[in-house]
């Protein structure tokens, strides 16, 4: 691999010596890169600003892996599921038509109308998917028995602590690639950058609660 860097290197000097730089390559290349830049921030940063920057995660859309694993680890299950940034929205359509009633929230305009615009054209009822322009850090998400996260790990400390707060003794939470860092899963699938994990609020409380109070001798 480093030799094939170094020969593509050599030719690059080659065709265009690296002490005078081609005056044309380099405007262009600034202007891809400045593009480059424009459109990834289109997609990472609108509303980023109503966020605290501790709190801040940039889109990272879940793989195929990713969702089969989600959508096994809600086997058995119904009611209504909240989807913690939903991105383009392809677990809540997964979801969606496994029978859950679901909330994707997103702060980023263009995922969300992507995922609003694909809902009209699947033609799948509001009543099974619906995605809000929200900051689930400032929602009450207690009426919610299923919650899917895909976020940071920074974050997970205090979404586990918001959880806890919120959520009904029957909720479960299912986290991808990254797992709260103190809590009991009570199951996990897949590996890797695909693993997913599964906490059942009851248990997480009941073991929080056991480690906050130790044994009195």
């Amino acid at each position: 691999m480093e030799d094939s860097i170094e020969v593509i290197l050599q030719e690059h000097g080659r065709i265009f010596p690296t002490n005078r730089p081609h005056p044309v390559v380099s405007a262009c290349t600034g202007a891809l890169l400045i593009g480059l830049y424009g459109v990834w921030s289109l997609f990472t940063m609108p509303g980023f600003r109503k966020i605290p920057s501790s709190l801040k995660v940039p889109y990272l859309p879940s793989s195929k892996d990713q969702t089969l694993n989600v959508m096994k680890l809600l086997r058995g299950r119904r009611g209504h599921l909240a989807d913690l940034g939903s991105g383009d929205g392809r677990l809540v359509f997964a979801a969606s038509s496994a029978g859950f009633q679901c909330t994707g929230f997103e702060i980023n305009s263009i995922l969300l109308m992507y995922a609003r615009n694909k809902a009209r054209w699947t033609a799948v009822p509001p009543s099974q998917a619906t995605f809000v322009k929200k900051d689930f850090w400032k929602t009450d998400l207690s009426k919610y028995n299923n919650v899917t996260a895909f976020l940071a790990p920074g974050v997970m400390e205090a979404l586990g602590e918001k959880l806890i707060k919120e959520l009904p003794d029957d909720a479960r939470v299912i986290t991808c690639r990254f797992p709260f860092p103190n809590w009991p899963h009570q199951s996990t699938v897949g590996s890797g950058l695909d693993q997913t994990w599964a906490y059942d609020i009851t248990t997480v409380r009941s073991s929080l609660r056991n480690v906050s109070s130790p044994a009195v001798s």
